[in-house]
């Protein structure tokens, strides 16, 4: 019986990889996995910012307010991509002003903004008439349907992103931990602020399409989130969590294609399962100190 069993497990893994190796011959998969390396990385970097600055809920606010520029896409029958890019830009600099500007908490501007770009977002998509494929691809994600330009939207992003930031990286540093001594220090902290807004709002709209609106900001918090229980020295933080992400995003591909599931909650997934063992792991770890 346990024989049985063994070969029954061996045929599985067999078939398995062999499916695999057959998926890997598919220019789908293979941009797919290209675009999930790209995003964990740009996830992972910008990530590592988010989760110190407490920027998760803006990101959140962006990926949800972002239904607006995809239903606008969809009636004007434009690629919503190239409405989501625009609306994210505008959107998040736009939150950021109004943060400044007025005596509002951060939190209390992101929930107002956010919820009337949801009311608009809801009464455009209700506009819609017949097909909505594009709109539901974009609300749950699809990274299998990525194109070559997707691919070149999400390197041009990652490579921007990261000249900017590993450029300037020890005044970002300060920034995060330290924004007024930055600011006596002669940093141009709101220049610098303004940026990464942009940056982080651009990377969240190139990571829609493949994640989709309900799932995209937990690329950028899970992998962070994870490497910040395994490392407190900074840069140790960020090459960790860059790891993270790109190989879990990778993982989450393979996964997918293997089990045929949905990419983006694969993807999630595969980010949640390592971050709960690594909790339960240093968990254990201190308790048996």
């Amino acid at each position: 019986m346990d024989f049985f069993n063994n070969c029954q497990i061996a045929w599985l893994a067999i078939a398995n990889g062999n499916n695999l190796v057959s998926l890997l011959e598919y220019p789908f998969m293979q941009r797919a996995m290209v675009e999930a390396v790209l995003m964990g990385i740009l996830g992972g970097m910008l990530g590592s910012f988010v989760t110190l600055r407490q920027l998760s809920f803006f990101s959140h606010a962006v990926g949800h307010a972002a239904l607006v520029g995809v239903a606008l896409g969809v009636l004007l029958q434009v690629n919503p991509t190239w409405m989501l890019l625009p609306f994210t830009l505008i959107f998040g600099v736009v939150v950021l002003y109004f943060i400044d500007k007025t005596d509002l908490g951060s939190d209390s501007v992101l929930s107002i903004v956010l919820s009337g770009a949801l009311a608009i977002g809801l009464i455009l998509t209700s506009l819609i008439k017949g097909y909505r494929g594009n709109l539901m691809q974009v609300l749950f994600g699809d990274i299998l349907a990525l194109d070559t330009t997707d691919l070149i939207l999400t390197l041009l992003v990652l490579v921007g992103g990261s000249i900017f930031l590993l450029s300037t990286l020890q005044q970002q540093i300060l920034l995060t931990l330290n924004p007024d001594v930055a600011q006596v220090q002669g940093i141009p902290v709101q220049l610098y602020r303004y940026a990464f807004v942009v940056l982080l709002s651009l990377a969240v709209a190139v990571a829609i399409k493949a994640v989709g609106v309900l799932l995209v900001n937990a690329f950028l918090v899970i992998p962070a989130s994870t490497a910040k229980l395994m490392s407190h020295h900074f840069s140790g933080f960020l090459v960790i969590s860059v790891i993270v992400g790109s190989t879990t995003s990778l993982t989450g591909i393979i996964v997918s294609g293997l089990l045929s599931i949905a990419s983006g909650p694969s993807i999630v997934l595969v980010q949640f399962l390592l971050f709960l063992a690594v909790v339960i792991w240093f968990k254990l770890t201190l308790k048996a100190a």
